[in-house]
């Protein structure tokens, strides 16, 4: 297995990148291309002591995507930028996986130009997971398309079922749509006819409808895929980012109110750690773009060396897993007629 990382995507390059992917060489039994500005990803290698790993490898590319470039032809412009190296590189077979954490948008973008979109799947979508219970649930799409279509719904929740089987383990996943209600005649016009389009493939035993979800039911453990646009999906993941921070935030200004407060948070110490974890992003690695014909990761542009890793330990999984070819296979079943 061979993961490809852009050395010099996110605001802790190259030095967290090189860090992350030099103890997933060591730990994950996996080879590395490491793609960057040679002499700083080098450095980064010295500095880390990941010098002369054999696992390792480094591919020149003199140019880096910043956050300034115009998303949409980012890749397309800076042909010799270290996102669009690795993505070539991947489309070309030089590895299974690609984890950046770059420009969503460019990487987005890049992915769909350069290693392109499983045949017949109209848009790529994000599906973070997040924490809940032992599998979490699915959010698909968080953001990569602001403007959707029915059939786009539709064939987000194929591909969030399949990536929910494949990646969390769930045999046969239950989806929902995220709505404004549960009844099914809730929504605008895009939610009423995705609704049709779902339950019409529930009836036909191509996956598990539950229906229509509230965003209060995200933790109910109702559903373990939940289909939306990307800017419902974006706006409610941000809330439950936010959310988590300010719950820990007052929580932790409780635990240190007074002494008898003090000795109770020491007694739950290593829960309120654990708690922690589980929200932590750095623990998740990264989110999919599911829906490019090869394993694509986007990892968080604050990442340091342990979501690297964890991005890393996560591509692998999904290149084992296949999520694309489950995709590819039942394409006749996603299209609308």
């Amino acid at each position: 297995m061979r993961i490809i990382l852009d050395a010099m995507g996110g605001d802790n390059a190259p030095q967290a990148i090189v860090a992350g992917g030099v103890k997933a060489a060591r730990e994950l039994n996996t080879d590395i291309l490491l793609v960057g500005r040679e002499d700083e990803v080098r450095a980064a290698l010295a500095a880390c002591g990941g010098e002369g790993e054999e696992r390792i490898q480094v591919v020149h590319a003199p140019d880096v995507i910043t956050m300034e470039d115009e998303p949409g032809m980012a890749c397309y412009s800076k042909r010799r930028s270290s996102m669009t190296v690795a993505l070539t590189l991947l489309k070309d077979g030089e590895g299974d996986a690609v984890v950046s954490a770059g420009s969503t948008g460019a990487l987005l973008a890049g992915a769909t130009q350069f290693v392109k979109r499983v045949r017949g799947i109209r848009r790529a979508a994000l599906g973070p997971v997040i924490p809940h219970g032992d599998k979490g649930v699915l959010l698909i799409d968080c953001g990569a398309n602001v403007d959707s279509t029915p059939e786009y719904l539709l064939q987000f929740a194929y591909m969030g079922a399949f990536y929910a089987q494949r990646m969390m383990g769930i045999e046969r996943p239950r989806v929902a749509q995220l709505n404004v209600g549960t009844e099914d005649t809730k929504g605008g016009e895009l939610q009423k006819q995705a609704f049709a389009l779902l339950q019409a493939a529930s009836e036909a035993g191509r996956i598990d409808f539950v229906g229509n979800a509230e965003g209060s039911e995200l933790f109910t453990g109702r559903f373990d895929v939940l289909v939306t646009d990307g800017l419902a999906g974006n706006v409610m993941l941000k809330t439950v980012e936010g959310a988590a921070k300010f719950l820990f935030k007052q929580l932790k200004g409780v635990m240190y109110k007074s002494a008898p407060n003090k000795l109770a948070a020491l007694v739950i110490k290593k829960d309120l750690y654990g708690l922690r974890s589980m929200l932590d992003a750095s623990e998740v690695g990264g989110t999919a773009l599911i829906g490019i014909s090869k394993p694509v990761i986007k990892a968080h542009g604050s990442s340091d060396e342990r979501a690297i890793f964890n991005a890393v330990r996560q591509a692998i999984a999904c290149a084992k897993a296949d999520v694309a070819g489950a995709i590819e296979a039942n394409i006749e079943f996603m299209k609308i007629k």
